[in-house]
């Protein structure tokens, strides 16, 4: 599937919006999970074909024109104008998605596969706690803006500066606290973790949500079940990427580090 992109906008300097419509877009059949992500293909320099491209056809070419897969996630959905929003974190010319992103004008065309997803607030829960850097940021946003009216909603978000910092919203009573690595050269790992461990306890059934850099999500994990501040059923947890690797270096590891993570042991104090 492909759609055409109809606007790009630049929310802050590590975010780019970008709508796309038409093309293969009518098809297109939304997911209810609030971190919906599609599998998005984007094409190496001198590539020798365009969008909308033969899948099977591509595989068959040699791995440095062959396109370059990367997971997005779906902002929005609008099924009246059928346009997809996606938000895509972007640090100037490192990695393939960003760098598209930055680069995109309106008629440009991006292929991809999906929607899946796997995570939407849990309806029942008393509170909400999500929790990640610029990667998961989109899918905060969508999450923060699906859970039921009134319900107390707490996003600890690391971005490099008040210039990364975004308009979020909620029907819940939403407090944001933002967390900036600028001018922190050691022990990024803990930077969410500590902004974490330094929040008021939340009473009843907490719902969490925590996803973004590899280390940091494994401190932030280690605080909450540790403190006993979530459920281990009711924490979604996962890894979008690994500082020091590139995407294809991480997707080589990640599934060895996910269960070495949930196999920890985990006193709770």
């Amino acid at each position: 599937m492909h759609g055409e992109v109809v606007s790009v906008t630049k929310l802050s300097p590590q975010m780019v919006r970008v709508v796309l419509g038409g093309g293969e877009l009518a098809d297109f059949v939304d997911c209810e999970d609030t971190d919906a992500y599609v599998n998005c293909f984007f094409l190496p320099d001198g590539a020798p074909y365009e969008v909308p491209f033969d899948e099977p056809t591509i595989r068959g070419l040699p791995r440095e024109v062959r396109p370059f897969p990367r997971r997005i996630t779906v902002r929005r959905w609008d099924p009246t104008r059928q346009e997809l929003t996606l938000d895509i974190a972007a640090h100037g010319d490192v990695g393939y998605a960003g760098r598209w992103a930055l680069n995109a004008v309106p008629g440009d065309r991006l292929q991809f596969r999906g929607p899946g997803g796997g995570y939407r607030p849990h309806e029942e829960a008393d509170s909400y706690l999500f929790i990640g850097d610029e990667s998961a940021l989109p899918a905060i946003a969508a999450s923060a803006e699906a859970v039921p009216a009134g319900r107390p909603v707490v996003i600890v978000a690391e971005v490099e500066d008040a210039a990364g910092e975004l308009a979020l919203e909620s029907p819940g009573e939403l407090e944001v606290i933002w967390v900036h690595r600028a001018g922190r050269h050691d022990d990024l790992d803990n930077l969410l973790a500590d902004a974490v461990r330094g929040l008021p306890r939340p009473s009843g059934l907490v719902d969490a949500f925590v996803h973004g850099e590899a280390a940091s999500i494994r401190e932030v994990r280690r605080v909450l079940l540790a403190e006993g501040i979530v459920a281990p059923e009711r924490l979604s947890c996962s890894p979008y990427w690994r500082r020091g690797h590139n995407d294809e270096q991480w997707r080589s590891i990640k599934a060895a580090w996910v269960r070495e993570v949930e196999a920890e042991p985990i006193v709770v104090r």
